[in-house]
């Protein structure tokens, strides 16, 4: 008799939600850029990634469709050698027609954006090699946080056919705050972003979406809610029957998190 052995199999490709902060992580090594070096290290080799990006905020859902798309610098003040910094990835016009289908919805092709710091400083270490074509969807400003989920929702048969999807963002994003001689967060930023970490742990959605019922913190954390929404994308993509790891759980420069989050499925097959 052949002996039927147990193996842990990926079913389909990971979600990830990565607190991006500064751009300057794209060249730099720290504790942050070293996790994320490790995380890439450990993830399967995706068809594509879809990033949903802080830094694209628009009035409808757009896509770009270049096969190469632009790298765009959308920051300022920062040291030359970052914009001197290249991530040469392909774009996956393929992919993007497949994801507009899905969405069931109107949207939007606009190819005078591209790939965002957003996006390329968090790839640079997950895929340094920048061989895996990269494509981003916007942030529609119009849209409800519950119907941002039901977006997301929408994404997660894009795993299956295996797209990695990201969403790059901070849950706690405050630069009027920011003081980067302090190491870890403000007690509203560290309140907050446990609130949402033991929500997303016992996978309580409505307190997310509802992140208003955190009090007081909510009211600091953010006052726009552009990187809060990639976490709702990746989120609404994720399975309740993922498993879920939480990484660079920290808060930094007083009103930052680093805080990160990476679903990933698993089945049993037999052997």
């Amino acid at each position: 008799m052949f002996k039927r052995e147990v193996i842990e199999m990926p079913s389909q490709m990971p979600v990830l939600f990565i607190g991006h902060g500064s751009p300057m992580n794209a060249i730099r090594d720290n504790v942050f850029t070293q996790k994320w070096r490790e995380i890439g290290g450990r993830l399967p080799t995706p068809k594509a990634i879809l990033c949903v990006s802080a830094h694209w905020y628009t009035p409808e859902t757009r896509f770009s469709n270049l096969e190469n798309p632009e790298q765009i610098y959308d920051m300022y003040g920062f040291p030359k050698s970052l914009y001197e910094y290249k991530y040469p990835a392909k774009g996956s016009p393929e992919m993007v027609e497949i994801t507009r289908k899905l969405l069931k919805m109107e949207s939007v092709i606009d190819n005078s954006w591209g790939i965002d710091h957003g996006t390329w400083s968090v790839l640079s270490k997950l895929y340094p090699k920048a061989d895996i074509p990269v494509y981003q969807m916007s942030i529609n400003s119009h849209l409800t946080i519950e119907a941002h989920y039901a977006l997301g929702q929408k994404l997660k048969s894009l795993r299956a056919l295996d797209v990695l999807i990201i969403g790059s963002g901070n849950v706690v994003h405050n630069l009027n705050h920011v003081n980067f001689n302090m190491l870890g967060g403000y007690p509203y930023a560290e309140t907050f972003d446990a609130y949402v970490k033991a929500h997303i742990s016992n996978r309580n959605i409505e307190k997310i979406i509802h992140y208003e019922q955190s009090g007081e913190s909510s009211k600091q954390a953010f006052y726009t809610l552009e990187h809060y929404l990639p976490l709702i994308y990746a989120l609404g993509a994720s399975d309740e029957d993922d498993s879920l790891e939480v990484f660079n759980d920290q808060c930094v420069a007083g009103s930052l998190s680093m805080t990160s989050y990476l679903w990933r499925s698993i089945k049993k097959s037999q052997s």
